[in-house]
């Protein structure tokens, strides 16, 4: 196998991380602040997104509710992406394009927060996802890549897009994961051994 192909994967990583380093890190605080106002507010963060990204939502849901690295007490959040009576149900008796949204209908509340996550932002449910949550009073964390795509256009100016300045969608889900591990840490750091009140 080539050893030289493996290397430049590498190289590619770590120039679009550094590349990322210098466009995302103040938005990512950002987005920090616009979760932990809502958890602190006794919000919630609800997470969607298709494939990878639906494995990327459902773990940053995980790492709230149980820990990331520092002990503290569970902090609410939901992937719209496990329950599979409700998005079969909705995919037959709708449409795909409703899997999340329904729910962000039957969910959200005013001030929970949306992480929608789309490597190429142009899935039709995540854009959906985005519109019902704006419906709900809800705020929006958005994880795109390539030009933003639907997702980008439906944010409201309350929002925050966090776009992984690549086209590779493994590029682009690299980043989107350390940006989940970071928006982890500094909930950890606001939180530590504490509690939302």
């Amino acid at each position: 196998m080539d050893a030289e192909r493996v290397k430049r994967e590498f190289a590619e990583s770590l120039e679009v991380n550094r590349r990322s380093a210098d466009a995302l890190a103040v938005p990512i605080a950002e987005a920090a602040g616009l979760m932990l106002e809502s958890l602190s507010a006794g919000g919630k963060i609800l997470s969607c997104g298709n494939g990878g990204s639906a494995a990327d939502a459902q773990h940053f849901a995980s790492e709230l509710l149980n820990r990331f690295e520092t002990e503290r007490a569970s902090l609410p959040a939901i992937a719209l992406t496990t329950d599979s009576s409700t998005l079969t149900s909705i995919a037959n008796d709708r449409s795909y394009e409703e899997i999340f949204s329904r729910q962000v209908s039957g969910l959200g509340r005013p001030g929970d927060v949306l992480l929608a996550i789309s490597t190429s932002g142009a899935s039709p449910n995540v854009t959906n996802a985005v519109r019902a949550a704006h419906r709900a009073g809800m705020s929006v964390v958005a994880l795109t890549g390539r030009d933003g795509g639907a997702v980008s256009s439906a944010l409201g100016k309350a929002d925050i897009e966090l776009r992984a300045p690549h086209d590779r969608t493994a590029r682009i889900q690299e980043i989107h994961l350390l940006a989940i591990h970071c928006l982890c840490r500094l909930l950890d750091d606001a939180y530590g051994d504490s509690a939302p009140t």
